[in-house]
């Protein structure tokens, strides 16, 4: 892309971009309606802009619908664009144009964000959440939406995280997997269709050093080089060979 160079990580929301440059600077450009580019502008740009008074950044999230996130080298979150649910953390339902600091987080390591919530996992293994929690995506027991980061219930020891539109997942440094949220299609892959307020371990998976949350359906990746599955299957994502909707996880096939 003309003007980028220097690019170490990128990021997409539903209708905009970012990358993030090894001086730690971001660039954004796309539908800018409700500030998610953070130039402080609501324009919409066909080439890439700089977020405003970013630096030091190590980590992107474009979340979703129009918000966007900075995770920055000394701990701490910064938000921007669509706040309506209260997914900038800030306290506010206003949107920002600009990266605003989420207080009350620090030593974070990870950041996640999709449709109109956010993650973050701090060092010491915890997950933090805000923002829409309609499907109980928050972890919180709730259906409640929350303006500011509050803890996920019962978990530790988390290394990864991920965030779908209306559910979420966590690595446990045992190597199994936790989620919660939306599980109309087995998502959470609990053996029902249950939905989750808090944390359930997904099923029968062990050793997985990463994870990947879809629409409706989640991977895993283990140790041994093999992916599973879950979730959502009428097209075939799940890739075992079938179009039938999975509780637990399923091997992904190659034949």
């Amino acid at each position: 892309m003309s003007g980028l160079s220097g690019v170490i990580a990128i990021s997409v929301g539903w209708h905009h971009s970012m990358a993030l440059k090894s001086d730690g600077t971001v660039w954004a450009w796309g539908h800018n309606q409700n500030g998610q580019l953070g130039d402080g502008s609501s324009t919409n740009r066909n080439r890439p802009v700089q977020v405003a008074g970013l630096s030091g950044v190590i980590a992107i999230a474009g979340g979703g619908e129009s918000h966007s996130l900075a995770l920055k080298n000394d701990g701490t979150v910064w938000a921007w664009g669509r706040n309506n649910e209260g997914q900038l953390g800030d306290g506010t339902t206003t949107n920002r144009f600009t990266p605003e600091r989420i207080s009350g987080l620090s030593d974070v390591v990870a950041i996640a964000a999709d449709g109109i919530y956010s993650l973050a996992l701090r060092k010491n293994g915890t997950v933090w959440t805000w923002g829409y929690n309609g499907f109980g995506q928050l972890g919180d027991g709730s259906t409640a939406s929350r303006g500011t980061p509050l803890q996920v219930l019962g978990l530790s020891g988390i290394t990864a995280i991920a965030a779908s539109y209306s559910y979420a997942l966590a690595l446990k440094s045992d190597g199994t997997v936790m989620a919660w949220g939306n599980n109309e299609y087995g998502q959470l892959g609990d053996g029902t269709t249950i939905r989750r307020y808090t944390p359930v371990r997904v099923s029968g998976l062990s050793g997985v050093s990463v994870i990947s949350a879809g629409r409706d359906h989640s991977l895993a990746l283990k140790n041994d080089g093999t992916i599973w599955a879950w979730g959502r299957n009428d097209s075939n994502e799940l890739g075992d060979g079938t179009a039938t909707n999975r509780w637990t996880p399923v091997n992904v096939s190659n034949g």
